[in-house]
């Protein structure tokens, strides 16, 4: 398997080598040649562990790595690191299943993936005698930052430098990552959105005098978003887990069409759905769910993509954003012109804008786009609770609004699996409120974490206890444009 830019850089590279790079030298992503199919039966997969299917997932894609690395990879990740033993729970609420993604390190379905990462990559380091030092560089609207960090903290020869917006993430989510321990770890808050921080870190990947500078000092840059490819690939393998559980528990048989419902902003966790279809998991459709940051919602419905509207801060932060970095990926398995994809991206650099051709807009066959006010979150959470005693965070409960809109606008029968993407003590301030519960002006989020867990019996998680009380190790802010100035400062100290 070969992996190659969207954006047309010819160079055909190994996944080892794709996953340190992250990105392309043309700024574009790696993808592979082709889509593989799925590497076994679902029906002979029913009794098997979720690390059973994500080796042979990951494998499928990754087939320069050994079965002995990735099984390696694999028990490393998955062993002792959740809180639960079935990794990713499935459980039925509300007439849909809901994909438990949040149970790891962090809370949020990013570690899922993060979790495999750091060994991929150090493995990828070995297979290809990387001999420099690499640094993550990564932009998180709230969950990456963090689980990047407790999967690369103090990992030898690696460093990670953090960007996330400043008064843009939730209280919880600031403090975890203010307060992550390792001595290769660097956090910075920026005064600005996660736009600016993701376009700061590309604009940092693209500067070639940059990097001849780290060159000279050992040291090469590679990225712990989902625009990096060992990133994307283990997040095919808990959809596939999710239709297996579906299958074991009997509500559907084996080959049934199924849909799937995911919050996204970045686009990446859908465009892992997208990519289990392709292998053949029978898929029929894909609801993407927005919050009211709904440029994507508007894209898969019209086929224009223009950024140039208004931002909004919502109780869903994590899918506040505007450019959806991921999309790339499905514009060029859709046009399979890379050329082209370049064009397109070229013109949302300058004009934050782009349309495409009537017949290249997504197959509405395959998407349906919908969003979820502030409002409209809320009362998807406090209904579902008052309902089936089943606790949502803000980000499920956009996509479940959206998944309840499309069911009732369409009375389509097929069970819907929907990602659920975070503990709800992520966001303890909303949740409280969508429940109703009473907490005094000012109250932090550690109190409302307090109140939710003595309403509901829900389980705090256990990376949670003691969160508000460790020392804060972080608390750089820094403008947009002092990013490069402060990667630069932070590697060079770090080197002598």
């Amino acid at each position: 398997m070969k992996y190659i830019s969207t954006r047309g850089d010819r160079q055909e590279l190994s996944s080892a080598e794709a996953i340190i790079r992250g990105l392309a030298p043309d700024r574009g992503l790696y993808v592979p040649e082709e889509i593989p199919a799925l590497p076994f039966d679902i029906e002979d997969m029913l009794d098997q562990p979720y690390a059973a299917f994500a080796e042979k997932i990951i494998g499928a894609y990754f087939d320069d790595f050994t079965e002995e690395e990735i099984a390696e990879i694999v028990h490393n990740a998955y062993t002792g690191t959740f809180e639960t033993e079935e990794i990713v729970p499935v459980k039925k609420a509300g007439n849909a299943w809901f994909l438990e993604l949040y149970h790891g390190r962090t809370a949020a379905f990013k570690d899922m993936a993060l979790s495999v990462l750091p060994y991929l990559l150090t493995t990828a380091m070995k297979k290809c005698g990387e001999d420099h030092e690499v640094c993550i560089l990564t932009a998180t609207s709230g969950d990456t930052g963090k689980a990047a960090m407790a999967g690369f903290a103090d990992v030898p020869g690696t460093r990670i430098i953090v960007f996330y917006p400043n008064n843009g993430v939730s209280e919880v989510q600031e403090r975890q990552m203010r307060t992550q321990e390792g001595g290769n770890v660097s956090v910075f808050a920026i005064e600005g959105n996660f736009d600016d921080a993701q376009n700061g870190v590309k604009s940092i990947f693209g500067n070639t005098e940059f990097a001849s500078k780290l060159d000279e000092q050992g040291i090469r840059l590679s990225s712990a978003n989902s625009i990096n490819i060992g990133r994307l690939v283990p997040q095919i393998a808990y959809y596939v887990y999710g239709y297996a559980q579906l299958v074991k528990q009997g509500a559907i048989h084996n080959g049934d069409l199924i849909n799937v419902a995911v919050p996204t902003g970045n686009f990446g966790n859908i465009l892992a759905a997208y990519y289990a279809r392709k292998m053949g998991l029978p898929i029929a459709r894909l609801l993407c769910a927005s919050n009211e940051n709904r440029v994507l919602t508007d894209f898969l419905t019209t086929g224009t993509y223009d950024a140039n509207r208004e931002f909004y801060q919502t109780n869903s932060p994590s899918m506040d954003i505007l450019v959806s970095s991921n999309l790339e990926r499905l514009l060029y398995d859709m046009i399979g012109d890379a050329s082209a994809v370049a064009s397109l991206m070229d013109a949302l650099d300058k004009d934050r804008l782009y349309n495409l051709p009537p017949a290249l807009t997504p197959n509405p066959g395959l998407f349906r786009a919908g969003s979820a006010t502030e409002e409209e979150t809320l009362a998807a959470i406090g209904a579902m609770f008052r309902d089936h005693h089943y606790l949502m965070d803000t980000h499920t409960a956009v996509a479940y609004h959206v998944y309840d809109d499309y069911r009732t606008s369409t009375a389509d029968p097929k069970p819907t699996l929907i990602a659920s993407t975070a503990s709800p003590y992520k966001f303890a301030g909303s949740v409280a409120s969508a429940l109703g519960l009473d907490l005094t002006p000012g109250a932090s989020a550690f109190d409302a974490i307090d109140k939710i867990a003595e309403a509901t019996g829900v389980p705090i998680p256990a990376s949670f206890r003691g969160l508000k009380t460790r020392p804060l190790l972080h608390s750089q802010v820094i403008e947009t444009g002092d990013m490069l100035a402060a990667v630069e400062k932070t590697l060079i100290k770090s080197s002598l």
